[in-house]
Parts: structure tokens; C-alpha cells; sequence
């Protein structure tokens, strides 16, 4: 992306260049365009919760922004010799019931032969140029607000290796199939404008992007990160690593200071998760309002996991 010619538009909100969830183009003073993409492998054997999921993920780029979706498009790579038909219906039936869910419109989409099974959505959304959350929207005394507990990379390469129990599994579909639709209400009642949905670069690696866009640094507490089930942690001590995991963790040393926390507790805030939750730096002034706005929402989790901090260079600290 580096590489890339970066084209100069007074329209352009936001581009690749801050790690956004997705990009902003103003409309008019009032309206602006939140564009996204997304799309990835089947994480569960159940079809049509695979298209829930997928679909869920994507639409949360929107809501990470502040927007509300609009309009879906369908995105299919399929083993056509593999996959029958019925089983791609019920991939599509699952994302189109997200999208109904969320009140916006599936106008389409495009599909291929693929030698894996891959399925997603482009988005388009809209929101207020003045009531955004972005990641250079985070500033010093924030604190930081997780809406999903964490374990999703863990459990699902779990069920991948028939490890992980049913009751897990069916918690941790349940969370990845919840939409981040708050988003959008705290940013149009102008509760937070520094945000992000924690996905395949962990709580550490979204956390970084967003400490880079806005000049900060970050404090997490390892005790207060929300985990989506104990037996997490069994599944830690197994091995059950996802390749994203180790990934994510050997990046996010290169800028974290861990202070007596365990390999365990450093895994799983790194852990590459699948439609995770809400990331949030919110002023103490408006913490009880944020708070009592997820809970209206049902919010799988609700959390004060740390805080942002002035610094003269981007760093983290994961501490007990």
C-alpha cells in the first residue's frame, strides 16, 4: 500500500493512511460515504452461520466509523465441484439475514470458482463529517472501552482441531454473530470519536494503528481484558495458536512493554479475532453514559480496559 500512488481529494475524509476500518468521502456537509470490504474462509462448519458471521464482520466497519450501512454487495469464491448448491444458499441466506438485520439493502454482488470457499460483503454507509469516530480520534485521559470479550482466533482453531467444547463454540458463534451497530449511536449522540472493531490484528494491533493516528500512547490492563469463556485458557496451554496470533504478538513486541503479565495474557490480547467487538477511548466525563448506551444495546461485553496516555512516541503498555 505504500507503494501506491496516494491521490490528494479535499473529499477524502479518510484513507488508507491512518489503518482505518474503512474509507470516507464527503457527500456534503452534512453526508459522507463509509466504504468497506471484507471477506474470509469458513471459520465454522454450519453454512449459514458462516454467512452470518462474514456478513456481521463487514458490516462493522461501518459501524466503526459512525455510520449506518446502507447498501450490501455479496462477495463468493466457491469450490463449485465441492460446494453444493444448497450449501452456497445457505451461506448467502445467512448474510442476507445480517443485512436485513441492520435496515440496509443487498443490491447484489459478484461470485467465482475458487479453489476455497471465501465469502464476504462490500458495504457502503453513511454518516455526519462531524460525528465520526476514527482512529486519530483517541486523545490523553480516554479510557478504553471493549464491547466483545476476546478468544474468538483461539476458539475457532479449536473447533477447526474438534477441541473446543459445543458450549464454547456456540458462545463464541453467538458473539461473532452480534452486530456492532452502537457504533453508530454513540457517534450521532457525539459520546466518542475515537474508535475501532478489534479484528485479525488483535486488540494490541488495532490498538497500535489507532495509538499511530493519533499521537498517543496506550495502558491496557491484562485483568480486566473480557475473555469469552475459561476454557480459553486450556486451549491456550494446548497450543491452540492460530498462525495470525503468533503473528500479531511478534509485531506488537516490537512496541509493548509487558509488565508482569503472562504468555497466556500476551496471546490473547493479540489474538486475531474474527467480527470482534468495539474499541472505544472515551472521556471519563462521558463514561456512564457510554456505558449505559451498551447496555441498552446488549453489548456482549462492556469493559474499561485501560487508557490513553500523552507520549512523544507511539508505545503500549500490557501490565497485571
Amino acid at each position: 500500500m505504500r507503494q501506491l500512488p496516494q491521490l490528494k481529494d479535499s473529499n477524502l475524509l479518510v484513507g488508507s493512511a491512518t489503518a482505518d476500518d474503512a474509507g470516507v468521502y464527503r457527500i456534503d456537509r452534512n453526508r459522507a460515504l463509509v466504504q468497506t470490504v471484507d471477506f474470509f474462509t469458513p471459520i465454522v462448519d454450519d453454512p449459514f452461520l458462516y454467512g452470518q458471521i462474514a456478513a456481521a464482520n463487514a458490516l462493522s466497519d461501518v459501524y466503526a466509523m459512525g455510520g449506518r450501512p446502507l447498501t450490501a454487495m455479496n462477495l463468493m469464491g466457491i469450490p463449485t465441484d465441492l460446494v453444493p448448491p444448497e450449501m452456497i444458499h445457505q451461506i448467502l441466506r445467512g448474510g442476507a439475514a445480517k443485512i436485513k438485520e441492520t435496515g440496509c439493502i443487498l443490491v447484489g454482488g459478484h461470485s467465482i470458482r475458487n479453489p476455497e470457499p471465501i465469502y464476504g460483503l462490500s458495504v457502503t454507509g453513511l454518516v455526519s463529517p462531524k460525528r465520526m469516530m476514527t482512529n486519530a480520534g483517541a486523545r490523553p485521559g480516554d479510557l478504553l472501552v471493549l464491547t466483545k470479550p476476546l478468544g474468538t482466533g483461539i476458539i475457532t482453531t479449536g473447533i477447526k482441531r474438534a477441541i473446543t467444547t459445543t458450549a464454547l463454540a456456540t458462545r463464541a458463534i453467538k458473539i461473532m454473530s452480534h452486530l456492532n451497530a452502537v457504533g453508530a449511536d454513540l457517534a450521532e449522540r457525539g459520546l466518542v470519536k475515537g474508535g475501532t472493531d478489534v479484528t485479525g490484528f488483535g486488540l494490541l494491533g488495532h490498538l497500535v494503528s489507532m495509538c499511530r493516528a493519533s499521537e498517543v500512547a496506550a495502558e491496557i490492563s491484562a485483568s480486566a481484558l473480557p475473555v469469552i469463556g475459561f476454557e480459553v485458557w486450556d486451549l491456550i496451554a494446548q497450543g491452540c495458536i492460530p498462525g495470525g496470533t503468533k503473528e500479531n504478538l511478534k509485531t506488537a513486541e516490537e512496541i509493548t512493554t509487558f509488565e508482569n503479565v503472562s504468555e497466556a495474557q500476551k496471546l490473547l490480547a493479540a489474538d486475531a479475532q474474527t467480527s470482534g467487538g468495539l474499541l472505544l477511548c472515551v472521556a471519563p466525563s462521558l463514561l456512564k453514559r457510554v456505558l449505559a448506551t451498551l447496555k441498552t444495546r446488549r453489548t456482549p461485553s462492556a469493559v474499561v480496559i485501560g487508557r490513553i496516555v500523552a507520549s512523544r512516541r507511539v508505545r503500549m503498555t500490557l501490565h497485571a
